[in-house]
């Protein structure tokens, strides 16, 4: 008899590291997902803000194609597309926008003297995964994640960062 209720008890508790695991493996894969998507994002962070100054240098000091104030924007479609090609690993969204510190209406004089320009780079990524439905039911993360590199130049010394 005494066999009986060591084994009883031998056998709950077998089952209960069981359904501990159970309880505790979904969680650890939340987790492990979470620290996937941080780590993705932090790595796509470093090479977004290795490359964003330079592709700005190289590209929007001497914008190609207008000038005056189209420029700006001209640049700032020509450092998209390039910061799209340079992140082109990473599964991420790029918008670039052009502001002049000159503040005026772009007709006085003081307009044609080239002033500061802020490229505000914005990378947005979204975790992973994305787009996954079981019963019915969609998963995954609804926000993005997103990063802003504010790059300021002086058009008069070229390779100069503000």
């Amino acid at each position: 008899m005494k066999w009986r209720g060591a084994a009883r008890l031998l056998g709950e508790s077998r089952a209960q590291a069981t359904v501990e695991m159970a309880v505790v493996t979904p969680v650890l894969m939340v987790l492990a997902l979470i620290v996937y998507n941080v780590m993705l994002f932090s790595s796509a962070v470093a090479r977004f803000d290795r490359v964003a100054p330079d592709i700005v240098l190289a590209q929007a000091v001497s914008p190609v194609g207008s000038e005056g104030a189209d420029a700006g924007s001209v640049a700032a479609g020509e450092v998209a597309s390039q910061l799209e090609d340079a992140m082109a690993g990473y599964d991420v969204e790029i918008e670039v926008s052009c502001e002049s510190a000159s503040g005026g209406d772009g007709t006085s004089l003081l307009s044609m003297v080239g002033s500061l320009h802020t490229y505000r780079c914005v990378m947005r990524m979204r975790p992973w995964p994305t787009g996954v439905s079981i019963a019915g039911v969609s998963l995954g993360a609804p926000a993005f994640l997103t990063h802003e590199r504010p790059v300021t130049i002086d058009p008069w010394r070229p390779g100069v960062i503000v």
